[in-house]
C-alpha cells in the first residue's frame, strides 16, 4: 500500500515548497540520546563503506557501547538553553528564509527545514508540506561541497520517502554549491569583518569536514570542491598561496583520510614560525559539535600547546542575512520555471465538479 496524502483536497491551491536540510543532531546531550543518534547515522552506508555483516557487529558490540557516553560529554560544553546549536541554527535560516520569500511577495512558497538524521526527520516535513499543498518540492542541502556521504545521503533519504508515495511531487535538488559566487562572497566577507575586529593573523585555516581517501579514490569530487572553495576564498580575499592552509579535520578509526588533517597541522605550525592562527570551516553551514568543541577548543589547546601566541575561530556563517540572502538567490537559481502565479482555484473547482461519478478518466 502506498501512503497518501493527509488531508488532500484535489482543489487544494498547489504550492511550491523548498526544504532545507542539514546533518542532524541527538534529542538531547546524554548517553541515551547520543545511542540512538548515533545508531541511525552510523547504520547510513552511505556513512561507513565497509561489508554491512561487519560492521553491524562493530557498531553494536564496540562502537555503541562506548561511544555515546563520550559524545554526549562533548555535547553538553555546546548545549545552551536553545538546545543544540545545529538545530536551532537551521531553525532560523528556515525561519529568516521564509521571512525573504514573504517579504519579496512570493506567498505560494512554503520553506521548512529537516535532518538526515534525528528530528525533524525528512519524511515528517515532506509529509507536511504535501498537506499544506505542496506540489513542487525543491531540497537544498546545507552541505556546499558535494559528498556521497552527506548530499547523496540526503538524496537517498528523499528517494526512499518518494517510492512509498502515491502522489509525488514534481522534484528538484541541490547537489552543491561550493562555487556559487553568493557563497564563496559570504564566507569571504565573514572573515573581513572578523580581520577588522580582531586583525589578520599569520596563517588562515580552511578546515573541513574529513572523510576516508578511498572516497576520493573512488571518485569522490568532495576534496577537490574543498580545495576550490579555498581557493575563491583566498582569491577574494587577495592572500597569496603562502598566507593560507587547507586541512581536514574530524577523522575517525585507523584508515587514512584526506590530507592534511587539521590536529597535526595546527600542532606542526608553532615550530615553522607560527605564532598566529585563524581558523574557519566553510563546509559548516552551521556551527555545530565539530565547530565549536572540536575547532574552538580541542584544536585551539593543541596550537597554544605546541607554542602558538593566538588562535581565533571564525565562526560559521548561521543565520546571518548575508547568508539568508545567499540561500535564498541559490534557492531562486533552482526555482526558474515553477510559476504558480497564474493558478485558477476557481476553475480547477468546475473541472473537479466534471469528474465522472465512477472517476473513470
Amino acid at each position: 500500500m502506498f501512503k497518501n496524502t493527509i488531508g488532500f483536497e484535489h482543489k487544494q491551491q498547489p504550492k511550491i515548497g523548498v526544504l532545507i536540510t542539514n546533518l542532524g543532531t541527538p534529542d538531547k546531550p546524554d548517553g541515551r540520546s547520543l545511542r540512538k543518534y548515533l545508531k541511525q547515522f552510523l547504520s547510513d552506508p552511505r556513512v561507513v563503506e565497509v561489508p554491512r555483516v561487519l560492521w553491524w557487529f562493530v557498531l553494536n558490540g564496540i562502537i555503541l557501547n562506548i561511544r555515546p557516553k563520550r559524545s554526549a560529554k562533548a555535547y553538553q560544553t555546546v548545549w545552551n538553553d536553545r538546545g543544540s546549536p545545529l538545530m536551532f541554527h537551521t531553525h532560523d535560516q528556515a525561519e529568516k528564509l521564509a521571512k525573504r520569500f514573504k517579504d519579496s511577495g512570493q506567498e505560494n512558497i512554503i520553506v521548512d527545514f529537516a535532518m538526515r538524521y534525528g528530528e525533524p526527520s525528512i519524511t515528517k516535513r515532506i509529509d507536511e508540506m504535501l498537506a499544506k499543498g505542496v506540489r513542487k518540492l525543491l531540497v537544498v542541502p546545507l552541505y556546499p561541497q558535494y559528498c556521497a556521504a552527506t548530499t547523496a545521503s540526503t538524496f537517498d533519504a528523499i528517494a526512499k520517502d518518494f517510492v512509498e508515495r502515491r502522489w509525488i511531487p514534481d522534484f528538484r535538488f541541490v547537489s552543491h554549491y561550493h562555487d556559487f559566487p553568493d557563497y564563496i562572497h559570504a564566507v569571504a566577507n565573514k572573515i573581513k569583518v572578523h580581520w577588522q575586529q580582531h586583525g589578520q593573523a599569520d596563517k588562515l585555516i580552511f578546515s573541513y569536514h574529513g572523510v576516508p581517501k578511498k572516497y576520493l579514490d573512488k571518485g569522490d569530487p568532495y576534496h577537490c570542491e574543498c580545495y576550490k572553495t579555498s581557493r575563491l576564498i583566498a582569491e577574494a580575499l587577495n592572500l597569496s598561496n603562502d598566507q593560507y592552509i587547507t586541512t581536514f579535520q574530524s577523522r575517525f578509526g585507523r584508515e587514512e583520510w584526506l590530507k592534511p588533517y587539521t590536529d597535526e597541522t595546527l600542532k606542526s605550525l608553532p615550530a615553522n614560525g607560527i605564532q598566529s592562527v585563524q581558523v574557519v570551516c566553510p563546509g559548516f553551514s552551521s556551527d555545530c559539535l565539530e565547530t565549536i568543541e572540536e575547532i574552538g577548543e580541542e584544536n585551539r589547546d593543541y596550537f597554544m600547546q605546541a607554542g602558538g601566541q593566538s588562535y581565533q575561530y571564525i565562526e560559521a556563517l548561521n543565520s546571518d542575512e548575508e547568508h539568508i540572502n545567499m540561500i535564498y538567490r541559490l534557492a531562486l537559481n533552482h526555482l526558474l520555471g515553477w510559476d504558480l502565479s497564474q493558478y485558477d482555484i476557481n476553475k480547477t473547482d468546475q473541472e473537479f465538479t466534471k469528474v465522472p461519478q465512477n472517476n473513470t478518466i
